[in-house]
């Protein structure tokens, strides 16, 4: 694990049941991508998105036991593989030991035409100084 983003559970997370419902699961990944590009990579959204972005082309995610309004998440970040363009993420949403679900995420990055650039040099560089990866 690289980083990590708590999360607590709001009414507007939840179902009638007062279960998250599944789609805002992918809200709160964003919101932990969001932070850890600002906290931990040096390059928060609101300077990448003058000249590009990096948009999810890839998801897959198990849900493996529910989540109530009221509970209070950790969401885990592992930066995993660093390509040209591509960055793969792999988040682990957890309340103390029990996991509330597991995903693989695939980001590019794109310029302001939405094609496909390499990652800039300080980000690479912030990559390599954080984790295994080759960058």
């Amino acid at each position: 694990m690289h980083f990590s983003h708590a999360q607590k559970v709001l009414f507007r997370h939840c179902d009638p049941a007062g279960i998250v419902f599944y789609p805002r699961y992918f809200e709160m990944i964003n919101d932990a991508v969001e932070a850890l590009f600002e906290e931990l990579l040096d390059w928060p959204f609101h300077q990448l998105h003058k000249t590009g972005g990096v948009p999810t082309v890839h998801f897959d995610v198990t849900f493996k036991a529910p989540t109530r309004h009221g509970d209070c998440l950790s969401l885990d970040l592992t930066l995993v593989t660093l390509g040209g363009s591509s960055l793969n993420i792999q988040t682990r949403a957890h309340q103390d030991q029990e996991t509330r679900f597991l995903a693989d995420q695939t980001l590019v990055c794109v310029d302001a035409t939405g094609k496909p650039t390499s990652w800039p040099d300080a980000l690479r560089q912030r990559v390599a100084d954080i984790t295994e990866i080759d960058a």
